[in-house]
């Protein structure tokens, strides 16, 4: 049976508040924990966007879940030495029950040193050199590295895991989701695709294949739906737009163009649990291997005991 976990989203609470849910997430009787890792929001209303790595430190003396970034860009913004850093100094924290979940980002949180925004297959061909540098680094010895995207001079980590750190590798499309079968030790990606799973095992994928999923608990299918259209739409967003906006109100602009009719298609709303279950069940049907749920606004105690009394006992 798949693991079911708990996604923290800092584009919509603040670092004490995602302490708080993951403190009710693992008392609920989740198995694990994702995070995101953003500059900015994707829309003002969703109104946050603490450092992750700060939240990180905080949450691993206030539970005892493992937790994956989904995910972080080592790319652009911050350095892939710096990345490395973070990393092994949070698997430190967590003794052992890190994951660093990277991916080739957006350019919403990439573009504000002024760094041009590349193709996708440059952001790809980055992600591969970063992931590289970052395990080299990891092995705790002085290192220099000449790439075709990176310059290290004369670098060591001196704080390390007992463990090299798993990097997991997000892909939505064959190419990245090839890439991570390529060079990851598992897969994240947020849609219960079963094609996208398939190239990632026939690529040579082994690792683990985690799911991100979004849900509104409310009261009533109408207050939850009200709240998920309105802090969300640019989940529903086509194409490329999410990695090619630069701006939160870029996304707000191209988010008028979603309807509730369409939110309500994609994001499952209300207090009905069998609805939860055919959720998760979509991605369980597409060989996923680990399953994290994000509540949508508030309502979290509400969110937490329907899932701690009528979800999971089913799932499990």
């Amino acid at each position: 049976m798949a693991s079911i976990g708990y996604f923290l989203s800092c584009e919509e609470f603040g670092p004490r508040e995602l302490v708080r849910q993951a403190r009710l997430a693992e008392e609920a009787g989740f198995d694990r924990l994702w995070i995101s890792d953003h500059f900015h929001p994707w829309n003002d209303a969703q109104g946050e966007s603490p450092f992750v790595w700060s939240v990180l430190g905080a949450l691993s003396e206030a539970v005892s879940l493992p937790v994956t970034t989904a995910v972080t860009c080592p790319t652009v913004r911050i350095h892939p030495v710096i990345i490395a850093q973070a990393a092994a100094t949070a698997a430190v924290q967590f003794e052992g029950r890190f994951v660093l979940g990277v991916g080739s980002g957006e350019a919403l949180n990439e573009h504000i040193l002024g760094d041009p925004w590349p193709s996708v297959g440059v952001r790809l061909a980055m992600l591969e050199e970063a992931v590289e540098l970052i395990r080299l680094l990891h092995r705790g010895e002085e290192m220099s590295f000449h790439g075709e995207h990176y310059e290290v001079q004369d670098a060591r980590i001196y704080t390390l895991p007992a463990e090299p750190v798993p990097i997991y590798v997000s892909g939505f499309g064959p190419q990245a989701t090839e890439l991570a079968a390529r060079i990851g030790d598992g897969y994240c990606t947020v849609s219960p695709d079963a094609k996208l799973v398939r190239t990632y095992r026939e690529s040579g994928g082994r690792g683990p294949v985690q799911g991100g999923m979004k849900v509104c608990w409310a009261e009533t299918e109408e207050a939850g739906l009200e709240t998920a259209h309105r802090l969300w739409p640019n989940d529903l967003l086509p194409g490329q737009l999410a990695q090619t906006l630069p701006r939160p109100q870029d996304f707000e602009a191209a988010s008028s163009l979603v309807t509730p009719a369409a939110v309500a298609q994609q994001i499952t709303c209300g207090p009905e649990p069998e609805k939860h279950l055919a959720a998760v069940g979509a991605y369980v049907d597409a060989g996923f291997d680990e399953i994290y749920v994000q509540q949508i606004g508030g309502d979290h105690e509400g969110f937490f005991r329907m899932w701690a009394e009528d979800v999971l006992p089913s799932l499990r």
